[in-house]
């Protein structure tokens, strides 16, 4: 049931307003599982701050979620997201998204603003709790890092005035801290994973102006053959500064698809075919480093382009009410070598950038509209590792409360 939360829009001049309503709700994620890997060697494969990253249980997270109207010219969301560290078992609070966009602009344009997931492909912008498959894809652990990649920022959308659906969006947002891993990122981002084994240099803080900020694009189409069968899918891009040295870019590119067969005579959405599949590359211009951890011992990291890319395809069917099955299917690869450290270079040995195949089964059991069970093995073969890794997780998910429809 929608809470009243305030009197009804009222100004000096009398314009009017509907009474705000806010859809309050919470999710829980949580999963037990088990792997041939090792938790430290875990939580390298399971890049995902959301993923199962622990033999045992894991909570992945619960999430609070504000959704509402605020007048007849703004609506906004609020997302708080607790989690618990898999190693120390601290809990972890964030602010995922708190961001407002208009409603009724003339020309079908829409403005966003706020802190919120860039609309960068198909699975970024979307919350765990509304994935396919229980963990984030390797290429979106390795580009956007453990959380997504959300900072404040604004954009403005054109709906254009064409049959079929066709969007056009740009924006900016701020490229530092800690969910902007590939730009301008912290200090704790480059202690724990920095791009290539790269350092960050405080200069790279210092533009001024436009220079200082990631901008994203995106172009976003759809299409219905008939009532049962849709094609949509999207191009992206996103530039900004590193933060490796004063004149060091990043750029990212991206392009998915996504075809969903669900037939008219279908009983709660059941059965159903779905494939999704994006492909994302980034060109990282790593600058010239010196690393001094030996006083004595200088060495120095010449300036190179670091390029990473990879893919992800999966299909999920829908075979009776409440089941489905599904397989997903990754890649990760690139060029250029990170530094080890030592005067040592080498991209097979770097976790995050070596060659990587991934592949996923999947089962699933809905028993309502608001919990979910899951069953899903992943087979890991990485260059950094000896052996592949095979993991499996059972993965339970609640829902209480009333929550907007999820983009597909």
């Amino acid at each position: 049931m929608p809470i009243p939360a305030r009197a009804p829009f009222q100004n000096g001049g009398g314009l009017p307003g509907p009474l705000t309503q806010l859809d309050v709700s919470v999710d829980l994620l949580t999963a037990l599982g088990h792997s041939s890997a090792r938790d430290g060697e875990l939580r390298q494969l399971q890049g995902g701050m959301h993923d199962p990253r622990k033999r045992g249980f894991t909570l992945q997270q619960a999430e609070l979620q504000i959704n509402g109207a605020v007048d007849p010219y703004f609506r906004g969301q609020f997302v708080l997201v607790s989690a618990l560290d898999p190693d120390e078992g601290e809990t972890i609070d964030e602010v995922e998204e708190a961001w407002l966009t208009t409603q009724n602009l003339p020309y079908n344009l829409q403005i966003k603003a706020g802190h919120y997931l860039t609309e960068f492909g198909r699975m970024n912008p979307v919350h765990p709790h509304a994935w396919d498959f229980q963990d984030q894809p390797v290429m979106l652990s390795r580009l956007f890092g453990p959380d997504g990649l959300r900072s404040p920022g604004a954009r403005v959308s054109y709906l254009a005035p064409t049959p079929t659906y066709l969007e056009f969006y740009l924006g900016a947002q701020n490229a530092n801290g800690e969910t902007l891993e590939s730009f301008r990122a912290n200090d704790e981002v480059y202690e724990e994973r920095g791009i290539g084994g790269r350092f960050l240099d405080e200069d790279a803080r210092q533009r001024l102006g436009l220079g200082d900020l990631m901008w994203q694009g995106r172009i976003a189409t759809a299409m219905d053959f008939d009532a049962a069968n849709t094609l949509a899918g999207g191009v992206s891009a996103l530039f900004g500064p590193n933060a490796t040295g004063p004149n060091a870019d990043t750029t990212i590119l991206g392009a998915d698809v996504m075809y969903r067969w669900r037939p008219v005579d279908n009983r709660r959405g059941y059965p159903f075919f779905k494939v999704q599949a994006e492909f994302l590359a980034r060109r990282f211009d790593a600058a010239q480093q010196q690393d001094t951890s030996d006083p004595l011992n200088p060495i120095d990291l010449p300036s190179t382009t670091l390029r990473d890319y990879g893919a992800y395809l999966y299909v999920v069917y829908g075979f009776a009410v409440g089941w489905a099955v599904g397989l997903r299917g990754e890649f990760a690869t690139g060029s250029g070598a990170s530094y080890l450290g030592g005067g040592d270079f080498a991209r097979a040995d770097d976790p995050f950038r070596s060659n990587r195949t991934r592949i996923s089964p999947m089962l699933s059991y809905q028993t309502s509209e608001y919990s979910r069970l899951r069953l899903q093995y992943n087979y890991d073969r990485s260059d950094h590792l000896d052996d592949p890794v095979h993991s499996v997780w059972l993965g339970f998910e609640i829902l209480m409360g009333p929550h907007p429809p999820h983009a597909y």
